[in-house]
């Protein structure tokens, strides 16, 4: 049998500010983030199975996602807890905002890495992460490969 790549494409509302950057995103602003998320496997061949041909169910790879990233990280504002942002993010907080205090850089680029590890540790063992996709703006993305980071 053939591995095959299946996709889900995900959006969801995300408000930043990158602490300590030399430009605009220094400031609290927000994205509508698009997240491809493309898993490898084999279809499986048992006739018998409720899911025979699948990979893996979009509904299921679907369920992964928004309960890993999308509920998570939509309309929240995210900050570097180990920046003084986090007196920001107490504020907001304090007001009813929706604030996330994560452990990096809140970069497309370290968000990508974030969201592949929360997805690898829901998927069934015969599925295999193999790239996510997280599209910040319509010209600016940032992109993961599992064979990248073997």
């Amino acid at each position: 049998m053939s591995n095959i790549r299946i996709t889900k494409q995900f959006s969801f509302e995300t408000g930043h500010a990158l602490y300590g950057y030399d430009g605009k995103c220094k400031n609290v602003h927000g994205h509508s983030y698009k997240l491809d998320v493309t898993v490898i496997g084999e279809p499986i061949s048992d006739t018998s199975h409720v899911k025979y041909g699948m990979v893996i169910d979009f509904s299921d790879l679907k369920k992964i996602v928004k309960e890993e990233i999308v509920e998570v990280f939509d309309h929240a504002t995210v900050f570097n807890k180990n920046t003084p942002h986090v007196e920001l993010a107490k504020e907001l907080e304090d007001r009813g905002h929706n604030v996330l205090l994560v452990n990096y850089q809140p970069t497309s680029e370290m968000m990508v890495i974030d969201f592949a590890e929360k997805i690898k540790q829901r998927l069934p063992n015969n599925i295999k992460l193999h790239s996510l996709k997280l599209q910040e703006t319509a010209t600016s993305f940032a992109e993961w490969y599992a064979s990248d980071n073997e």
